[in-house]
């Protein structure tokens, strides 16, 4: 028996798999779940070095609820409630996202525009949150000294809460240093930026009041609260002080442990980045809707393809929140 073979003459498709599109997506779309794959294996790559290093440091890394305790234009301690804030909105811009892209699929330009407006408004209020808290945690809240050996040391009232060091430091420097600068100094120098206090000063009003102890960057475990010495023993410590530290930077952090500030600038930054990003795009995409670009397409695909990379951003979110501010 003759097999008949039948050769078609028409061209197969450029996408695989006998033409039938995987889980019914267009090439676009799955480019963007193989870039937010890879991506989330990048953020993972980053969270697993924060969580290990963490791990080894865990006797004297920043009490997250210490550290995160304000809220624009308004003085006090509020643990995480701006934090809370920022997270709140980033959620609700993949909120404004979702129904954006849900008025896309049944062609509502009016939805469509508000909606993307809403999410552009969201992202903006998270960066611009976000570079606050950034210019908060650089300027640091209450100060503290670091020791030749590379410790910590915070001062605390009689009743172990942190007090910051204009609450008890008096006098003047007693120095001649002056920050450096192309009007004080030769053009082509310049120095680092000189503290509000001095070393001397600070040991001088500790030593004259004895209301304030030190406390330590070390964490008891037990009661998860850093650890207080006793006057003798704070006296000791601080007589070992070489620098006084106001805020955080990639060299030294009055919160504690530095790592902690490098992880944090690294982890958030990268994100805050992502998210300047995907404003950058919505803009763009808005302004197209606005022009009538995807009706005149006859689809909103691309307002579903910058919404699957928005929700992902607001998911690492979720997991740099968890990480950093919580745990």
């Amino acid at each position: 028996m003759e097999a008949n073979i039948a050769v078609s003459s028409e061209k197969k498709p450029t996408w695989g798999g006998g033409g039938v599109r995987p889980f019914g997506a267009s090439y676009g779309k799955m480019m963007m779940w193989f870039f937010i794959v890879s991506d989330a294996l990048t953020f993972s790559g980053f969270l697993a070095a924060y969580g290990l290093t963490r791990f080894k440091f865990i006797d004297s890394w920043p009490i997250a609820d210490e550290v995160f305790t304000h809220i624009p234009f308004i003085h006090g301690e509020f643990p995480m409630y701006y934090v809370a804030f920022m997270t709140f909105i980033l959620i609700f811009s993949s909120v404004t996202m979702v129904l954006a892209v849900d008025a896309g699929h049944k062609m509502n330009k009016k939805k469509v525009t508000w909606y993307l407006f809403a999410t552009i408004i969201g992202g903006l209020i998270f960066v611009g949150s976000q570079a606050w808290e950034w210019k908060t945690f650089i300027k640091g809240s209450y100060g503290a000294v670091k020791t030749t050996d590379g410790k910590i040391l915070q001062f605390v009232n009689e009743s172990g809460k942190q007090i910051a060091l204009s609450d008890f430091v008096v006098g003047d420097r007693g120095d001649d240093k002056v920050t450096q600068t192309r009007k004080n100094g030769l053009w082509f120098e310049s120095g680092e930026s000189v503290g509000q206090y001095s070393v001397a000063q600070v040991i001088s009003s500790y030593n004259a009041n004895p209301s304030i102890q030190i406390r330590s960057e070390k964490i008891d475990l037990d009661t998860k609260q850093k650890i207080i010495l006793s006057r003798e023993k704070g006296a000791a410590e601080l007589a070992k002080a070489k620098l006084v530290v106001e805020g955080a930077n990639l060299e030294v952090n009055e919160y504690g442990n530095t790592i902690f500030a490098d992880f944090f600038f690294f982890i958030t930054g990268f994100h805050g980045f992502h998210v300047f990003s995907g404003i950058v795009i919505n803009i763009i995409i808005f302004f197209n809707v606005i022009l009538g670009t995807y009706e005149r397409r006859g689809h909103y695909e691309m307002v579903e393809k910058v919404g699957l990379y928005w929700h992902f951003v607001d998911l690492v979110w979720v997991f740099v929140f968890t990480f950093f501010y919580l745990v």
